[in-house]
């Protein structure tokens, strides 16, 4: 008979046909394969070992943390804050028992954001401006807020808009006032945001300290942009040509100064010279009258010939000593115009001499 013949189980290679003694299933046979492996490895105390291995293997790998430089460590002990630990490698009782969040605290953080807001006098201005800030207290950046960051986010929105709320649209964006207040600079302007902020923080008491609040831009609306350039175009030639004038009065003040001290100058030399020149006649007049009280006659009979050399000897002279029959004619030396004597009149120009020797008889 075949092998493969019904009947023939004894020779099927495949053994399909073979069934288990007593009718027991395969489930059985493979816990029974399942307890014979364990028992290679110990017997039942072999499960112990493993799950001690397990064990020990987790309590070495979660009972130490290691902090990088830059930053601390806060440990919590059951989720309630434990202690804080610097940088290095720190031992801790394993997970879940006490846990460790790292935070950076010299490390500047940044946020960045963009808001459209009403200034003083209900014009709409979009604000592009940015925070730079540090954490200073680990346990209340952690435990305080529930968002730390997004929490300076709505700070930072709201100081934004109370400080650039109170300022006129054209202050914010030319920085100058038509009135006769000083208008604030945008440093004023963001130095007083980062104070609004730093306030705000503070009563929160989250653990951050703002570093910097800068504004990168500062706009108006698109609808009157271009009537906002037209109006800083006109400062700005404005400045220019007030600029303009403040340096050509810087050049001219000088000068001016100059020949205001060169005629002062002037004026205390010629003072001085008169002074002397008075003194000095004040004198000789003293002088002269005291020879006049001594000698009337002869310092009158002085006085009248100085008097009269000084005055012939600038002018010309006619001398006529015949009734005009022989006329003699002396010019000045110094050929100095003729002028008028008080008494005599004008003094005409000698004549030629030969209408002079015609004339006569």
């Amino acid at each position: 008979m075949a092998w493969n013949e019904p009947g023939n189980g004894q020779r099927d290679p495949w053994n399909k046909n073979k069934r288990s003694s007593g009718g027991k299933s395969g489930i059985e046979t493979a816990l029974k394969d399942s307890f014979k492996r364990i028992g290679r490895l110990g017997g039942p105390g072999g499960i112990f070992t493993i799950v001690g291995a397990i064990v020990l293997a987790w309590v070495l790998l979660t009972s130490y943390a290691v902090i990088g430089a830059g930053q601390v460590g806060v440990v919590q002990r059951f989720g309630a804050y434990a202690r804080t630990v610097g940088p290095g490698f720190h031992f801790k009782l394993p997970t879940p028992i006490e846990a460790v969040t790292p935070v950076a605290t010299s490390r500047v953080r940044a946020l960045s954001d963009q808001i459209r807001m009403l200034t003083k006098d209900e014009d709409i201005v979009a604000v592009d401006f940015n925070v730079q800030y540090q954490v200073t207290d680990p346990q209340k950046y952690l435990f305080n807020t529930r968002d730390p960051d997004g929490t300076l986010n709505e700070a930072a929105q709201a100081a934004v808009r109370t400080v650039i709320g109170a300022q006129q649209m054209d202050t914010i964006l030319t920085g100058q006032s038509d009135n006769a207040a000083v208008a604030p600079t945008l440093t004023a302007l963001q130095q007083a945001v980062r104070n609004q902020l730093q306030h705000t923080l503070d009563t929160y008491n989250c653990g951050l300290q703002v570093t910097d609040v800068s504004f990168q831009t500062i706009t108006p609306p698109q609808e009157v942009k271009d009537a906002f350039d037209d109006v800083n175009a006109a400062r700005q030639d404005r400045q220019g040509a007030i600029d303009q004038a403040r340096a050509n009065t810087s050049q001219e003040i000088p000068l001016a100064n100059g020949d205001a001290k060169r005629l002062s100058a002037q004026a205390d030399a010629y003072k001085a010279e008169r002074i002397a020149h008075a003194q000095g006649d004040v004198e000789r007049f003293n002088l002269i009258l005291k020879e006049y009280k001594a000698a009337p006659d002869v310092t009158r009979r002085r006085l009248w010939l100085e008097t009269m050399e000084q005055v012939l000897s600038t002018n010309n002279k006619v001398i006529d000593g015949s009734d005009g029959r022989s006329v003699i004619n002396v010019t000045n030396e110094r050929e100095t115009p003729a002028t008028n004597l008080p008494g005599v009149g004008t003094i005409a120009p000698p004549a030629n001499d030969d209408a002079d020797k015609g004339k006569q008889p």
